[in-house]
């Protein structure tokens, strides 16, 4: 994939590392000179332009990109970014940055996000899954149809432990989409049966956490992460 990121501090650098590792095609944008530093990530494609105008954004070819990657610290800069990116350019998918949590609640399809990656929801988020048995912990929202990724650590004493998965009946909009067993992940199949200790991942949607929780646990009340 082609892959545009906005802003090349150190945030848009790691992030364009982990890209061209998994051998995709990057493009780092900054407006500032001394955000450009070419040989820190020397495989990608640099460029110096405010990525909030359209002639810069016409020269970096977002139409021809698969994702943009709106990683700058400033939360207006990466709402315009993905709006511009959506509206002028249709990329596929944006991921924006949000910076300050406060500004989260704007970063929807309205604005032209996808997904929207806020550092303290998703630190509060693996904190929470560190120490969490039982409970549903709100892992990522995706800002397109208010899908999220939930996580929860089976209990002993669930009603689900040792029941076959083929067996089990899911919350509506509600996917097993992993179970993590002994630090290694399986795919869930209808012949698995459900261990105490298991991670389970699920995409579901919001209104139905407390159903899947009861489901999983009912001697804990649902809550989001």
């Amino acid at each position: 994939m082609r892959i545009v990121i906005v802003g090349a501090g150190m945030v848009g650098r790691s992030i364009a590392r982990e890209l061209l590792t998994n051998g995709h095609q990057v493009l780092l944008i900054d407006k500032d000179p001394s955000a450009i530093r070419v040989t820190s990530v020397p495989d990608a494609e640099w460029l110096l332009a405010d990525a909030c105008e359209i002639v810069s954004l016409s020269e970096a070819r977002l139409a021809d990109c698969d994702v943009v990657v709106a990683a700058s610290g400033d939360d207006k800069a990466n709402l315009v970014v993905s709006l511009l990116a959506k509206t002028e350019y249709g990329v596929p998918r944006t991921v924006a940055r949000v910076n300050t949590p406060a500004n989260e609640w704007m970063f929807d399809e309205a604005w032209g996000v996808d997904v929207a990656v806020s550092t303290p929801r998703l630190m509060t988020a693996l904190v929470e899954e560190a120490v969490s048995i039982g409970e549903l912990v709100r892992i990522f929202t995706f800002q397109q149809g208010q899908a999220m990724m939930v996580e929860l650590t089976l209990p002993g004493d669930s009603p689900l432990a040792g029941t076959a998965i083929s067996d089990i009946t899911w919350p509506s909009d509600t996917v097993l989409t992993c179970i993590i067993r002994g630090e290694r992940p399986i795919p869930p199949s209808r012949d698995d049966a459900l261990e105490a200790g298991d991670e389970l991942l699920f995409i579901t949607v919001p209104e139905n956490e407390e159903e899947l929780q009861q489901l999983l646990n009912p001697h804990v009340a649902g809550r989001a992460g």
